[in-house]
């Protein structure tokens, strides 16, 4: 009796654990399924916002696909939620099987010892059982036998109406699961019809695009028209500072000043420069909010077919109005204006470079000195639309770098 009661708390040590192993990856899904709904909640006011807008169809669009991914990955998340939880029903449902094998090894037991106390019931019996021993000992050991044997009914009786307990407990944790999942389930059927929705709206979306692809075409001839003309007047620019710097270098007596060590040739310098690149990755971002919706390099227009964009930096929507932030101490060393593509700031911070454009107002003049987070402009807003975007560069010399790279995850 023993044995099987010391194997039966064993076998409940292990279920605990592994119900342990399983609450936590619940949790999990439950704490990601909150964040993929705050996020649903914050790209539906953001599509609300552009929906307002005369022209900001792509937007809309970019909303409505950010807002799609979301959606089906919440429901991929629900979906491990309900497997999590048939997990733990088949866990308790285990559990449950074992109590009741457990309770009837128990009653057995006792239906057993209540046999034997039927023979014994009386002080003659007992004694009568004691004196039957062959010698002393086996008669003192029948003696505590006896005495051991009571005790031990009672143990039986506390273990049978603890284990009853642990049981109704089961049997009632069984029920809660049930009704999880079966809200789960219920909130699983919302999404895909929510989905399902969203799909009919991109898809008028698109439709509506293709009517205006003339339109969208023009425009982006345009932008790209002005991009080009601002990418050859960073690059002059560029290309001036660093011949001006290397003239000046080799003026004050610098030996060996080539375009690539021009910038740190000074102790000061090359101080800004390390701190600058050790914090890959940390650098804030040039908005208090703002998303990524154009990353850097080449890739296909997301709307207009066989046409490809090349991307210097990354292009970040935010608020309408926003104030635009050095992403580190340096020094303003050019501002240029583009008919069509508004303002551009370039910061220095040793031998890289910072290039804010799409300003609408500049705060600061050049040569000034500036620090990290503070204000260099504001972002250009259409005045039918209801959210602005900054083009973020970052340089090494005369190489472009990614910025997605540099800034601090959000």
């Amino acid at each position: 009796m023993k044995r099987l009661i010391r194997a039966v708390s064993i076998i409940l040590i292990v279920l605990a654990f592994s119900n342990a192993g399983l609450a936590q990856s619940k949790t999990d899904l439950v704490k990601k399924r909150a964040k993929l709904q705050k996020e649903i909640r914050e790209t539906n006011k953001k599509l609300k916002s552009t929906q307002k807008s005369k022209s900001s169809t792509s937007v809309q669009l970019a909303n409505l696909r950010k807002k799609i991914e979301l959606r089906q990955e919440l429901i991929n998340t629900i979906n491990a939620e309900v497997s999590a939880i048939n997990t733990e029903i088949n866990q308790t449902s285990k559990e449950i099987k074992e109590l009741e094998t457990q309770i009837q090894q128990l009653k057995d037991g006792y239906a057993e010892m209540l046999r034997f106390a039927q023979r014994n019931r009386n002080d003659y019996q007992r004694l009568m059982y004691i004196f039957a021993a062959t010698d002393f000992n086996q008669a003192f050991k029948r003696l505590k036998y006896l005495q051991q044997y009571s005790e031990s009914r009672k143990i039986q009786v506390a273990k049978l109406d603890s284990t009853q307990k642990d049981l109704e407990v089961k049997y009632v944790s069984l029920e809660v699961q049930k009704e999880e999942k079966t809200a789960l389930r219920n909130a699983q059927l919302k999404q895909k019809e929510s989905l399902d929705n969203e799909k009919k709206q991109k898809d008028i979306l698109l439709a509506q695009l293709k009517n205006d692809e003339k339109k969208l075409r023009r425009t982006l001839a345009n932008k790209q028209r002005a991009k080009k003309k601002l990418d050859k007047a960073i690059d002059n620019l560029i290309k001036k500072e660093i011949e001006a710097a290397k003239r000046k270098a080799k003026a004050a007596g610098k030996k060996n000043v080539t375009s690539a060590n021009v910038f740190t040739l000074t102790p000061e310098a090359k101080k800004l420069s390390a701190s600058f690149s050790g914090n890959k990755g940390k650098l804030p971002w040039p908005v208090t909010n703002g998303k990524i919706i154009s990353t850097f390099g080449d890739h296909p227009h997301p709307e207009l077919k066989g046409i490809t964009i090349n991307n210097n930096g990354v292009n970040i929507r935010t608020k309408k109005g926003s104030q635009v932030r050095s992403v580190f101490d340096g020094e303003v060393t050019g501002i240029i204006t583009i008919p069509g593509a508004n303002s551009a700031v370039i910061v220095r911070h040793g031998e890289y470079l910072s290039v804010y454009s799409n300003l609408e107002a500049v705060f600061v003049k050049k040569g000034a000195k500036i620090s990290t987070k503070q204000a260099i402009g504001r972002v250009f807003t259409d005045s039918d639309e209801s959210a602005g975007e900054v083009h973020l560069e970052i340089w090494k010399g005369t190489s472009k770098l990614n910025p997605a790279l540099w800034l601090a995850r959000q």
